[in-house]
């Protein structure tokens, strides 16, 4: 009896054991980054676990996962005043960054990059340039100037022809920021539709031509987080990926 209650004993010990090396191996490779040449899943319709909102650890019930959608739905009627701009966990410098989006009629949104998190910033947007997503026929803001429609590098340059699908469809943006090359496009629904400078004294000028001019800390961080907009109109996102350069 007594080499049974030995022998199972140390069958149980080999088996926690393993299951240990395995959870050791399981957390080993989830600290593995991703390698440059490959493309990173950001959001693929099961988990926000790359997302958070900015200055904040956590992600609030404004953004859900609808069917394989992230859906922004802005609060109702007094609901907590704040901006939940999402952004990334991680930063970044150089990628190529690809996603669908569906905006709501007369609705605003955007995609941020070089997004910096401190006490002096409050929203996103007043670090990180924004590629404009927008219902160029509704909303007000479209009638400002064409660097205000969607696929726009916001009030800076605007795209070279409107080649959005109508609202209530989803269209596809592929962003590429390259500072090592001094150079950035937008491709919407695959067309090249904006190509900009980037860190470098052209950049410099096309900011202090824009409404950015004199903003502390807007474009100047090359490295920061990738941001989607509140802009208090509903907008849904999906198939979010980014290949780092």
């Amino acid at each position: 009896m007594k080499k049974i209650i030995i022998g199972v004993a140390l069958l149980g010990f080999i088996i926690s054991c393993k299951e240990k090396k395995k959870e050791t191996k399981e957390e080993a490779v989830a600290e593995i980054e991703v390698p440059k040449n490959d493309w990173e899943v950001l959001f693929d319709g099961t988990s926000l676990d790359k997302w958070k909102e900015f200055k904040s650890d956590s992600v609030s019930d404004v953004w859900k996962i609808e069917g394989e959608a992230l859906v922004y739905t802005p609060p109702g009627e007094g609901g907590e005043k704040k901006n939940h701009d999402l952004v990334t966990r991680k930063d970044y410098t150089d990628f190529v960054l690809s996603l669908d989006w569906k905006i709501s009629e007369a609705g605003n949104s955007g995609v941020f990059w070089g997004v910096k998190e401190d006490s002096m910033y409050r929203t996103g947007y007043q670090t990180g340039p924004e590629v404009q997503i927008l219902d160029n026929e509704k909303h007000p803001d479209a009638k400002a100037g064409t660097t205000h429609q969607s696929g726009a590098l916001y009030d800076m340059v605007a795209p070279v022809k409107d080649v959005t699908n109508p609202v209530g469809d989803w269209n596809t943006m592929v962003i590429t920021v390259n500072h090592k090359e001094h150079k950035g496009s937008v491709m919407l629904n695959g067309v090249e539709v904006v190509t900009f400078p980037l860190s470098n004294e052209k950049w410099d000028a096309m900011v202090a031509d824009s409404k950015f001019a004199g903003w502390e800390g807007f474009g100047k961080f090359t490295t920061g987080k990738i941001g989607l907009q509140d802009h208090h109109n509903v907008v849904s996102f999906k198939n979010i990926k980014i290949k780092q350069l």
